[in-house]
């Protein structure tokens, strides 16, 4: 009796994903340190802030405490419903984007309409459109098994509604959310097996449209040429990547030290939200970089790995949406450690797990939980038990 009671606690966690939760819980542990190191200065120089060193430490607390809450919730709700829902949650998104443009319901930061004032909060309606995608997509995507291979039943639908997401999204404008949704869309349609020839001509459409998109918008277009050359205008257009640069040559091999940075010091902006890994390299440096990009790694082969197993299961929706889920993350962060490392231009677009924001790190946790019970449900059926 003994030994059974000893071993009822390691039968449980082996329902559980272990490398996957740890992943995430390191990262939230690194992005709590990093976010109060980057975000000290700005907060006791703010009158925003009441001068109080520690206030984005304590919202951010909070933040990542409700996600985790949201998560143990979401955990609790089946696959199968989450299917149901889906395209439910689509429409409740592109609502909370149209509400967002309207004149004294959105609220306008830096130039940008993206958040929903919640009195002591603000929702990013983008950042849940993108878990609303990944389930939407995924649900399209088993619907539309019959005729995938058909452009105008399986393909045009599709295309009809991101275009109308993307719309609204480039009037915020949000165009880091724009690619990263329809990175997702389109990865979802390509494993679940839809008409290569649809993704041949998209190779081709894509970057026209992208192209259309920068010179359309002036201020697209400074973006896209100043990250080539920051130097050329380092006190205007280059300004922001310049400074991420210096960030990483301070930090060398090793950093100089946790809470050390210079750059934090108002040199570089949004070090504490979009530019919060060049705080990392200047402090813990080329070493520091690289655990948080193999968390990353750890985090993208684990979900990918429940995808597969759910697809081995016949479990088709549950696959798609794991998989849809470890590219969301994998583009985000991608394109985030590109835009610090000055490889890719200013998108605007956050770290996940780690930079500063309530409305991110809330979903990322949600979307972790739905993982983890795709998982829970997998290895359930496994072993013959009911789910």
């Amino acid at each position: 009796m003994r030994a059974a009671s000893l071993s009822a606690p390691r039968r449980i966690l082996a329902e559980y994903d272990e490398m996957l939760v740890w992943t995430v819980l390191a990262l939230l542990a690194i992005g709590l340190v990093m976010v109060y190191s980057a975000s000290i200065a700005t907060a006791e120089a703010s009158k925003f802030t009441g001068f109080r060193s520690a206030y984005y430490l304590v919202r951010h607390s909070l933040y990542v405490g409700v996600g985790i809450v949201a998560g143990m919730a979401a955990f609790q709700v089946k696959v199968e419903t989450w299917q149901k829902l889906a395209p439910y949650l689509f429409l409740l998104g592109v609502v909370l984007l149209v509400l967002v443009l309207i004149p004294g319901v959105g609220r306008a930061v830096n130039g940008s309409r993206r958040w929903l004032p919640l009195l002591v909060v603000n929702l990013q309606p983008s950042e849940l459109m993108k878990l609303f995608a990944v389930l939407y997509a995924a649900d399209y995507t088993v619907r539309k098994g019959l005729v995938k291979h058909t452009f105008r039943k399986a393909f045009l639908p599709m295309f009809a509604v991101m275009a109308l997401v993307g719309g609204l999204l480039l009037l915020e404008p949000d165009m880091g959310a724009l690619v990263v949704i329809c990175a997702i869309a389109l990865c979802i349609l390509w494993l679940g097996g839809f008409n290569i020839k649809v993704f041949g001509a998209l190779l081709f459409a894509l970057p026209a449209a992208f192209a259309v998109l920068v010179v359309a918008a002036p201020y697209r277009l400074q973006r896209v040429t100043s990250f080539m050359d920051p130097w050329a205008d380092p006190f205007d257009k280059g300004y922001q990547l310049s400074h991420a640069l210096i960030a990483f040559g301070r930090g060398e091999w090793l950093g100089v030290g946790l809470g050390a940075s210079v750059e934090k010091l108002f040199y570089l902006p949004e070090a504490h939200t979009d530019f919060l890994l060049a705080v990392i390299a200047e402090e813990l440096g080329f070493a520091g970089v690289c655990a948080v990009i193999m968390l990353f790694s750890a985090l993208l082969v684990r979900a990918f790995a429940i995808g597969r197993q759910a697809a081995f299961l016949d479990r088709q929706f549950a696959a798609l949406a794991a998989q849809g889920i470890a590219v969301w993350l994998g583009v985000q962060a991608m394109i985030n450690c590109g835009v610090n490392m000055g490889v890719l231009p200013t998108k605007g677009l956050t770290l996940p797990f780690l930079s500063f924001g309530g409305s991110g790190v809330v979903v990322n946790c949600i979307a972790v939980a739905i993982l983890l019970r795709i998982d829970y449900e997998s290895r359930r059926m496994m072993r013959g038990q009911a789910i």
